[in-house]
């Protein structure tokens, strides 16, 4: 299977553990003495790491560090946005469409030369 394509997967789940393990606690563990919550959050980040370690060695066998920090950081904001208003009932703000476009120019930098 494609390399890229394994990374990607990964780092989509480990993401979904990232989001939940950062923000969370702001909906669970409000009540909660902040060090709980961060224990907490450490305990749910190890599975994150578990799965995100993986990932970028299997995707630096073909894209690069910058390539992958790109691809990150679009899967965080793709996890994000729908976790924030569904989970945790922010409201949908355009920002996000912004910042999905300025990640976009990001992707496009990163990898123009790779597919030209």
């Amino acid at each position: 299977m494609n390399p890229i394509l394994i990374s990607i997967f990964l780092l989509i789940c480990s993401n979904m553990f990232m989001t939940f393990a950062w923000y969370a606690h702001l909906k669970e563990l409000n009540n909660k003495p902040w060090i709980i919550a961060a224990f907490i959050s450490w305990g749910i980040a190890l599975f994150e790491y578990m799965l995100q370690v993986p990932a970028n060695r299997i995707g630096y066998t073909a894209l690069s560090v910058g390539q992958l920090k790109i691809i990150q950081e679009v899967i965080t904001l793709t996890v994000f946005i729908p976790f924030s208003v569904m989970y945790l009932k922010e409201p949908l703000k355009l920002d996000y469409l912004w910042a999905g476009l300025c990640l976009m120019g990001a992707v496009f930098f990163m990898f123009r030369g790779k597919f030209a």
